[in-house]
């Protein structure tokens, strides 16, 4: 069969039997709220302007963003297990609505850090739902599913920021953020309006208990499950400190203009929309090891020439191939939605993605203190070194 059949048979899989209506809402939802997060790489030097902020605030800035996506994520899980996954998501949308608006009056340094930090809890309530919940409705195309959705993801992160690049530089970057508000709130209504309404889970977990400990810690123990959370989080540090600062890189060291700049941004994730489905579709076929293997070498040689390379053309080539690394989180999310058992999935998951993403996130604000020290270049020989060390910990792992 070939490759573009391949393709094929797996979308009318995963809208076959009606379940394209509830795919739809979750992944469309999913992508505006990723686009939402990835304005903010766009808006730093709009931020930088307006409060004053050096580099390496404006790095803390963004690892504030990316700790509140986090730090929700075990209660999320541990509320997708025991209620409805669909209040979780149509929650978690309209915080982030509720957030932005904040985010669009604050006239303060204090009152910007505080509707970051909001807009962070708000996305970290909905990806655990989304996972689990997908879990239930492909339980033999998990990788092919999470990595559709994650696409979407990475449509949102390509489509969204040079709109607000226009929208801030003709009007003002209020207006660059402010015009997510309305979509967030119709995909709030598609999720209720879609999704099926869901009891109490008898098996789910009630709290966080010693017994509660002991499960999931017997479960986070099987196999290579410890392992391979080190691996996702070493991807997220290093994922989170090249997207935070990029756009900055490209206009203060490499001098384009800022719609250029965005543009670049926005080529890196559109790579991703196809990636990641390819990604998770590898996995359900190869496994953990090759798939991983395969997304994470480009990234290796991508950093380690980016700051020797001038020009737009060779740009544009460098983003290209350091895209790949966005098929990883398909695979390794994908994996652990594997590893769980069905009655604590949402917790285990919720425990890996809470510890990885909180540790990963102070990626940007140590990449903000090498720039501002002058090691803006160093610093992206850095990242293909541990980018190195990840692929040379994944060959370490059995064949699948």
């Amino acid at each position: 069969m070939s490759f573009a059949a391949s393709v094929a048979g797996e979308a009318r899989a995963l809208v076959s039997g009606g379940k394209g209506r509830s795919l739809a809402p979750i992944a469309g939802t999913w992508g505006v709220l990723l686009g939402t997060r990835m304005i903010y790489p766009v808006l730093l030097p709009y931020f930088r302007e307006s409060y004053g902020l050096s580099l390496t605030v404006a790095g803390l800035l963004v690892t504030i963003l990316w700790l509140g996506s986090a730090l929700g994520q075990l209660p999320g899980g541990i509320l997708a297990d025991r209620h409805s996954e669909r209040s979780m998501m149509v929650t978690g949308a309209l915080v982030v609505a509720f957030a932005v608006g904040m985010l669009v009056v604050s006239s303060t340094a204090l009152a910007l850090f505080a509707a970051t930090a909001l807009i962070g809890v708000g996305q970290s309530l909905y990806p655990i739902a989304r996972i689990t919940m997908l879990a239930d409705i492909y339980p033999d195309r998990i990788g092919s599913a999470l990595g559709a959705t994650m696409a979407t993801g990475d449509l949102g992160q390509t489509v969204f920021p040079p709109i607000a690049s226009v929208l801030a530089a003709a009007i003002a970057w209020q207006a660059g953020i402010g015009f997510v508000v309305p979509l967030l709130l119709v995909g709030a209504v598609a999720l209720w309006a879609a999704l099926p309404a869901q009891a109490d889970a008898e098996g789910g977990i009630d709290a966080l208990s010693l017994d509660t400990a002991r499960h999931v810690i017997a479960e986070l123990s099987r196999e290579n499950v410890v392992f391979i959370a080190f691996i996702l989080f070493l991807y997220i540090l290093i994922w989170q400190a090249f997207t935070g600062l990029y756009p900055t890189y490209l206009v203060e060291e490499k001098g384009l203009a800022s719609s250029t700049a965005s543009l670049l941004f926005s080529l890196f994730f559109a790579v991703g929309v196809v990636i990641k489905p390819v990604a998770g579709a590898t996995y359900d076929r190869v496994g953990l090891r090759r798939s991983l293997v395969a997304v994470l070498s480009g990234p290796v040689v991508g950093f380690a020439v980016l700051p020797l390379v001038e020009g737009v053309a060779a740009l544009i080539a460098v983003t290209v191939v350091v895209s790949p690394m966005l098929g990883s989180g398909a695979i390794t999310q994908s994996y652990f939605s594997d590893a769980f058992s069905e009655e604590i999935r949402g917790t285990g998951l919720g425990v890996i993605r809470t510890v990885t993403a909180t540790l990963g996130a102070a990626g940007p604000v140590l990449f903000g203190l090498l720039a501002d020290r002058g090691y803006f270049d160093e610093g992206y020989w850095l990242l293909s070194g541990v980018v190195l060390v990840v692929v040379l910990l994944t060959l370490r792992l059995p064949s699948d």
